[in-house]
């Protein structure tokens, strides 16, 4: 099994430099992971950066609370596109599914598809916050939508990715599922996969892959 391809190596974190990017798209190259996923005012210098190498450029819309407008989250998803963005993550809005508003949150993931058309969009559906029922609602709803894949979490939240929570999101939606938050070690890494993960979403990627 070649784990690094199942790896979308990332930094989040508000204090990374242009050193810290620049060092992450290095090693994604050298590792041969699946993207590098940064927040979206990096987007263009990892395009430049990768170009050729066959490492995709990820980024995260509506990140991390997911409560933006969805006519915000569609423009941040184009203007990411056109800056060289070739995968999408956004995060659904919570509170709106908490208060049963599913209808919002249809329309919130449907804005986001339309304006990724033709690329790929992995839906964050923030599983610590939500019952079982909630999560296979909203997994129902992206497969609705049409998107790619069904994600588990920030990895800003009170906690990350379970391997039961990957189960039922990949039967209640049929769609693939990125493991996302938590995701340390090689062990945990495997055990995601075995759950059903297509996808991994970790900082930690060259520890998996030397473990």
């Amino acid at each position: 099994m070649n784990l690094a391809k199942y790896i979308d190596h990332t930094i989040l974190k508000a204090t990374a430099t242009k050193e810290d990017i620049a060092k992450l798209c290095d090693e994604a190259v050298r590792y041969g992971f699946a993207s590098v996923c940064v927040n979206p005012f990096w987007v263009g210098m990892c395009s430049d950066l990768l170009k050729g190498s066959g490492v995709k450029v990820c980024t995260v819309i509506g990140f991390p609370l997911g409560a933006n407008e969805s006519a915000v989250k569609a423009f941040e998803a184009n203007l990411a596109i056109k800056q060289g963005a070739e995968e999408v993550d956004m995060v659904i809005n919570i509170g709106a599914l908490k208060s049963g508003m599913l209808d919002v949150v249809r329309n919130d993931i449907s804005a986001v598809r339309e304006a990724s058309e033709g690329t790929v969009l992995k839906v964050i559906i923030e599983t610590s916050y939500l019952t079982d029922e909630e999560k296979e609602t909203v997994c129902k709803i992206c497969a609705e939508c049409g998107v790619d894949f069904v994600k588990t979490s920030t990895g800003f939240s009170d906690a990350g990715a379970k391997a039961e929570d990957v189960k039922l999101m990949a039967k209640a939606s049929g769609l693939k599922v990125k493991a996302s938050g938590g995701i340390r070690s090689k062990a945990d890494a495997l055990k995601m996969i075995e759950a059903g993960a297509s996808r991994l979403g970790t900082s930690a990627g060259v520890k998996i892959v030397t473990d």
